[in-house]
């Protein structure tokens, strides 16, 4: 289990960012904070998830 967004989720874990953000989420338009530390879109792959980790996902909105 993973808190997003201060939701509990339960995934298949260990699960690297990507592939949890690919199912979920448009790359392009999100930021990630995970347990408190910003992960660079470059460091998504390598970022590996584990229980009880905590993701906030902030999700970009264009308008006018």
């Amino acid at each position: 289990m993973i808190i997003v967004n201060g939701q509990n989720q339960e995934i298949s874990l260990p699960m690297d960012l990507v592939t949890y953000l690919q199912e979920n989420y448009p790359l392009d338009k999100i930021a990630i904070e995970l347990n408190g530390q910003i992960v660079p879109k470059a460091k998504y792959a390598q970022t590996i998830l584990n229980p009880n980790d905590k993701l906030e996902i902030v999700t970009f909105v264009g308008g006018g």
